[in-house]
């Protein structure tokens, strides 16, 4: 059968990858220097300044965001699949080092304050993220070094102006643009100062060392983050499940109505000064002068408040709360670092329920037991492993929804992109599948974007591992919406109705699945203009836009198929 697909020609990426890979079978530490060459070659469209002397400014900041802050003092990374492979490696406990959090990437790490850092890797994706990652930093912090070593940038550097005008000399003396250093101080905040003399210092030397890649060690892994979830909760053995991968916050607070019901104590942190923007913004939704939805707003700034340290109380009080409507939060206690949700349909209070939710007809889910199982959606191959193994633990499998953000090449930040087709760059395949969404079901409750159904996906290994050439191809193709998850989900759902493991580089028919099929992806950023990406922040409240216009046609979806199925109806497919 004749490929829909063309080969992207990137000769550049494969190379790149084999290169990193061959490297970590290594027993010893590798150097990451012997990879700055091929991954600067490979031209990736988020470090196209890779080979240049110039600081490239935005790979530096995307990679500082999805690195811990410690990283400053790293010297060594370790990767291993779980707590037990670090044991058995002689590494030790790493449980008993530092947490270190990214700002913007779910991975569980440890620092043990000598300059080793241990990483949980939950599949081969999380490689093809960190090792470009570590490469990209490494090189723009060996440029930024080099802009530093003036005599009088280093003695300044020790007793700076601060504020405006120590941003601003500092940028005169490296020879820089003053918006630049700005943005890195946005990034650093208080540590700003501390991580430029640090830069000053040294360059950086990052040593890498992988202590095992076998598929059957991530399986593990994937085992023992469930048996948790199912020690949590027993009776998802013998239950049906609704399956959904997107965040840890909205689906819970659109069917907890917590926020809702706390409008007045969170209104109260708008009277803070630095929240002034929020509260003239509230006012205008109040006024019906902006048109953003009220709840959304409520959902975001419990969001805010729940990270100050005022909102330290609240998270035993939204538990608890929760826990009344039939919602269960399971940590995830060891491995990598993906939260889930239970939600038992019988026991939501539909009174308290966001008011987009209530139809004609939803008090029969007083008579469901069916489930909604909702993960905080996880990085490339580990959702293929995720979903696997949750298909063989739990009962009849009713549907599976994912969503999630995505890079658009036809849109704006903020669409919401809805595909029929998805190119696995994992497994070469092309996945044909009936999505259960359409633009209807999500156009009533998206305010500043636009939906774009009937669309082409294509899933990518890691974001640092695209390049222009690399886009264009797949662009000319009509493929549109860049993401990570949907080919690796695609492959378990074809394990889950076919009597065999997934192909490769084949045309794959999912068009008769035995459930319900939904995939809904939101813009984050452009990477083919030169316009907004949020790709190295957050997408702010305006995110909770599709966010939550995506996660209530998910919940439509499930409660119109479970309270026909209450009544006796046929379930439409």
């Amino acid at each position: 059968m004749d490929r829909t697909v063309p080969r992207t020609g990137s000769e550049e990426i494969e190379l790149y990858i084999r290169t990193y890979y061959s490297l970590l079978r290594s027993t010893i530490d590798v150097q990451i220097r012997t990879l700055e060459e091929v991954h600067a070659n490979m031209g990736s469209s988020l470090h196209l300044d890779a080979k240049s002397p110039s600081l490239d400014i935005s790979a530096f900041i995307y990679a500082t965001l999805r690195l811990p802050p410690c990283i400053a003092d790293v010297e060594r990374i370790i990767l291993g699949q779980s707590h037990e492979v670090f044991m058995e490696r002689g590494v030790g406990d790493v449980e008993t080092w530092q947490s270190a959090i990214a700002k913007a990437r779910r991975r569980r790490s440890f620092y043990d304050g000598e300059g080793t850092l241990a990483c949980y890797v939950a599949s081969r994706s999380d490689i093809d993220d960190i090792i470009p990652t570590l490469t990209a930093f490494q090189i723009e912090w060996n440029k930024l070094k080099y802009l530093l070593q003036g005599d009088q940038v280093r003695a300044y550097l020790e007793n700076p102006a601060q504020g405006e005008e120590g941003i601003a000399v500092l940028a005169r003396g490296m020879g820089m643009e003053i918006e630049d250093i700005r943005n890195l101080h946005r990034v650093w905040e208080d540590a700003f100062w501390p991580m430029m003399r640090a830069i000053a210092a040294r360059r950086k030397r990052f040593r890498i060392r992988l202590l095992s890649g076998s598929l059957k060690d991530y399986r593990r892994a994937t085992q023992m983050w469930w048996q948790h979830i199912e020690e949590a909760t027993p009776f998802l053995l013998h239950r049906p499940v609704y399956f959904v991968s997107s965040n840890n916050h909205s689906l819970v607070n659109l069917v907890s109505g917590y926020a809702l019901r706390q409008e007045e104590r969170l209104l109260s942190f708008l009277q803070h000064p630095e929240n002034s923007n929020l509260l003239a913004e509230w006012r205008e939704i109040e006024s019906q002068q902006l048109p953003s939805s009220r709840e959304n707003f409520l959902y975001y700034l419990l969001k805010k408040v729940l990270t100050t340290s005022e909102g330290k109380s609240i998270h035993h009080e939204r538990a608890e709360a929760e826990k009344a409507c039939g919602v269960l939060r399971v940590a995830s206690k060891r491995g990598f670092d993906v939260e889930a949700q239970v939600i038992e349909l019988n026991r939501i209070q539909l009174d308290g329920i966001d008011p987009r939710l209530r139809c004609p007809g939803i008090e029969d889910l007083a008579n469901s037991e069916a489930l909604i199982v909702n993960i905080d959606y996880p990085l490339g191959m580990a959702a293929y492993l995720i979903l696997s193994h949750l298909s063989t633990r739990v009962g009849e499998l009713r549907g599976v929804y994912i969503m999630g953000k995505a890079a658009t090449l036809n849109g704006v930040v903020g669409d919401v992109m809805i595909p029929s087709v998805v190119h696995d760059e994992q497994s070469q395949n092309t996945y044909l599948f009936k999505n259960c969404f359409a633009a209807v079901n999500v156009s009533e409750d998206l305010v500043y974007g636009t939906v774009l159904d009937n669309q082409k996906a294509v899933n990518v290994r890691g974001t640092f591992l695209q390049t222009p050439r690399y886009m264009d191809v797949f662009y000319r193709e009509g493929y549109t919406d860049i993401e990570m998850e949907a080919g690796p989900y695609l492959s378990a759902i074809y394990e889950m109705y076919r009597p065999k493991r997934y192909p490769d580089n084949e045309i794959v028919n999912l068009y008769e699945l035995p459930f319900d099929l939904g995939i809904l992806h939101y813009a984050s950023d452009t990477p083919l203009s030169k316009g907004v990406n949020l790709g190295a922040g957050s997408l702010s409240y305006f995110g909770m836009d599709p966010t939550y216009a995506t996660s209530l046609a998910i919940l439509r979806r499930i409660f119109d198929l479970e309270t026909r199925r209450c009544r006796g109806e046929p379930t439409p497919r």
